[in-house]
């Protein structure tokens, strides 16, 4: 609809207008009356149109409403409305049409844009291609889908849906606004493709998260005898990454370095990124090393890679060389160092970042400021990362999950749902990692009414189809006590991962229910999902618990056999609980010795426990020496034994065990469990 309020159009640049302006419906039967008395001012100067000796203004705000506005326009005769500077604007005018659509189109003046084409269409006379595809890049930024239809249906009914830049265009077009299937259909429906073609679908395919769809399509590409040129690479190496596809990686590396693309520092970054997502830290290097340029997106893409693989110090010394060399780090650099930092608790290097950070105006940026509260979080010191965070002018909701994500990882569940409700009452809308987070505190302190408030809010912002938000509300319900409920929203959850499974099953083995998680293992199974060492883990502490000795022993036979998940230390351990409770200490020594892994302290512990509550001084004395070749001043390992000789009746044994304990240097807290 059309507005006559000078408030349309913002700027310095806006003329005052003189006259009175009268209502917008007079305006519109007024330009319609005469469309010769109105100079077009839309491509020079602001308002939209004015009258010529009234000096009244009209702007245009929507033409596609009211309908019997657009009516009229489309019966106009072109012609009938003159430019300012005297010359005929009307829709065609001496700048090009095409020239014009594209300006409108730069100024994000769209749906004039738009109503332009349409009604060049309507009266038969060609719009040039230019003009749609502006029009189709303008909405694709927008992510207004409705209105790229729009546009497809003109370049249709304009008869240059053959035309193969088009046909690129509105893939992109599709895909940028969501629609994916829409993307494949004019994919398919093209007469002919061309790199350009392929190189548009295959990302839309990536950018969509189906790597695996990608490298099939790059695959029939190469099937149709088009070769793939650098960009086209950069794409498909992308698909690589995120699958990952280490093999298919390889082999366009291989195509790569025969047509020389290797050289181009952009192809490089994404091999580098290619290797170090598929697990190979070491080609990553070596392609990184051979790189005749690197720019920061190389450095950043190496530092990633060492930050993934758990490689924090290597990760924190290639950032010094990157100095070195006099590269300078940009805001990515920055956040993912900060990472590095944290997964290796290097506070001192974390604060050295963070002054560097101040210096270079990063701290600003949200991304940087919600790493830099994680980091000291993290790495012990909330203090630091509450003052971050109380100092960002600019509280996103990012920055406010990183701060109540900080409380829970300190274990400070309350310190999180009091800032959750100072989040509220800013009126900043929590996202799924905010609900996460704090699901994660309630489970923490065992909040089951705060949970189910929760639970309330998440449903009303629809993030309860999240999977992982519905994963964490099982968890969270499984841990405050109340199965019912986790069952509830695990059975109403429309789609379940093996993340689902773990959590619904070790909720019913931490509230004592074996049977139910061995029958939710076999539902597992029957519906296709297939159980992995955590499930096997949270099944044999479920047995464990319950006292279903063999039910554990088929379950731990059978793990390797039907799944192919090789035992694990963590295992180990479970079956050594689970014989230990039921008075098989023997056999649970003998299994421990029989391993093929080296048992750890947990193992050993695990035996000593039992061993304690059995009464049994011999295994409990060996159990107690292994725990001591592994940690000498295990304090606990002390008590238990002291225990085992003070229901024997050994007196003597307890005293030496006090001698023992001070002269290892044990806590005197320790000491005092013994009297």
């Amino acid at each position: 609809m059309a507005q006559c309020q000078e408030e349309r159009h913002s700027g310095p640049s806006r003329p005052k207008i003189s006259g009175k302006v009268t209502s917008v419906e007079q305006l519109w039967q007024d330009f319609f009356s005469d469309p010769s008395q109105w100079w077009d001012t839309r491509f020079i100067k602001y308002p939209d149109f004015k009258h010529k000796s009234k000096r009244e203004g009209l702007w245009i705000e929507g033409w596609q409403t009211p309908s019997w506005v657009k009516a009229k326009m489309a019966n106009m005769a072109l012609g009938q409305i003159q430019s300012s500077g005297g010359l005929i604007s009307g829709v065609a005018n001496s700048f090009g049409y095409g020239d014009n659509v594209s300006q409108l189109c730069q100024e994000g003046r769209l749906t004039e844009a738009l109503y332009m084409v349409e009604l060049m269409v309507q009266q038969n006379t060609q719009a040039p291609i230019n003009a749609y595809s502006s029009l189709l890049k303008g909405f694709a930024r927008r992510k207004d889908l409705a209105e790229g239809k729009q546009v497809h249906a003109l370049v249709v009914q304009s008869g240059l849906d053959s035309d193969i830049f088009l046909g690129n265009t509105l893939v992109d077009m599709y895909a940028k606004c969501g629609s994916l299937l829409d993307a494949r259909k004019v994919f398919d429906l093209m007469p002919e493709h061309n790199v350009f073609s392929w190189t548009a679908i295959i990302s839309a395919y990536v950018d969509h998260g189906q790597g695996e769809e990608a490298i099939e399509l790059f695959q029939q590409m190469q099937q149709t005898g088009i070769t793939p040129d650098k960009v086209a690479c950069v794409v498909v190496l992308k698909a690589c990454a995120k699958v990952p596809a280490l093999k298919q990686g390889k082999q366009l590396h291989s195509h790569i370095l025969k047509s020389g693309f290797e050289s181009d520092v952009i192809v490089g970054s994404a091999l580098v990124d290619m290797y170090s997502k598929c697990g190979c830290i070491e080609h990553a290097r070596r392609v990184f090393n051979n790189m005749h340029e690197r720019n920061v997106v190389s450095w950043n893409a190496m530092i990633t890679g060492y930050t993934q693989q758990g490689l924090g110090k290597e990760a924190l010394a290639l950032y010094e060389q990157m100095k070195q060399e006099g590269v300078q780090p940009d805001n990515v650099t920055c956040a993912v160092l900060l990472n590095a930092c944290t997964s290796i608790a290097a506070l001192e290097q974390g604060m050295e970042l963070h002054s560097h950070i101040i210096k270079s105006g990063f701290e600003s940026d949200v991304f940087v400021g919600s790493a830099l509260i994680d980091m000291y979080a993290k790495c012990g010191s909330i203090e630091h990362a509450r003052q971050v965070f109380d100092k960002k002018t600019k509280q996103d909701v990012i920055v406010w999950s990183a701060m109540i994500g900080g409380y829970v990882q300190q274990g400070l569940g309350k310190e999180a749902l009091a800032l959750y409700e100072q989040m509220k009452q800013e009126d900043v809308q929590p996202n799924n990692v905010t609900y996460l987070v704090l699901l994660k505190a309630c489970a923490s302190i065992g909040s089951l009414e705060l949970g189910k408030q929760l639970h309330s809010h998440i449903i009303k912002s629809g993030y309860e189809t999240d999977v992982t938000v519905g994963n964490a509300l099982v968890d969270m319900y499984a841990k405050c006590g109340s199965i019912e409920l986790a069952g509830q929203v695990f059975n109403n959850m429309h789609e379940r991962s093996v993340v689902s499974w773990n959590a619904m099953i070790a909720g019913s083995a931490n509230q004592g229910f074996g049977k139910e998680a061995l029958t939710l293992l076999e539902q597992m199974k029957r519906e296709g999902m297939k159980p992995n060492e955590v499930t096997y883990v949270s099944v044999l502490s479920a047995c464990s618990h319950s006292g279903l000795l063999d039910e554990g022993r088929s379950v731990f036979d059978s793990m390797s056999k039907d799944d192919g998940v090789t035992p694990t230390v963590d295992h180990y351990a479970c079956m050594v609980d689970l014989l230990g409770r039921a008075g098989y200490l023997a056999e649970a020594e003998d299994f421990i010795n029989r391993m093929p892994i080296k048992p750890d302290l947990v193992v050993w512990t695990t035996l000593l426990s039992a061993a304690r509550n059995h009464g049994h001084v011999e295994i409990g004395r060996r159990a107690f020496d292994c725990v001591m070749n592994l940690e000498p001043e295990n304090a606990s390992a002390f008590v238990q034994l002291s225990n085992i000789y003070a229901a024997a009746n050994m007196g003597d044994e307890v005293a030496k065990i006090r001698k023992e304990m001070q002269d290892a240097g044990v806590e005197e807290n320790a000491c005092m469990q013994l009297d």
